[in-house]
């Protein structure tokens, strides 16, 4: 996969998860990918004081986006 197309591939995924954030009264949008293998996004509103949020990034978001770019090794959220 190019970089274009995992970026794209990432959004796509981002795109997925992203009604449920929005009902519990958050987003998230991507800031970067690293190397082809490192995405940083900004889990926003509600989802920044959530106590939860570290098992939404890795239950929900990061396997999200692993489904739509598996070589992705790690997401991370950038506040």
């Amino acid at each position: 996969m190019t970089t274009e197309e995992i970026k794209l591939n990432v959004e796509r995924a981002l795109e997925e998860i992203r009604p449920f954030l929005n009902s519990d009264g958050g987003d998230i949008t991507l800031i970067e990918i690293e190397d082809d293998k490192h995405v940083k996004v900004r889990l926003e509103g509600a989802c920044t004081a959530c106590s939860v949020n570290q098992m939404t990034l890795r239950a929900g978001v990061e396997t999200t986006i692993k489904k739509y770019a598996p070589q992705i090794e790690t997401v991370v959220n950038v506040a």
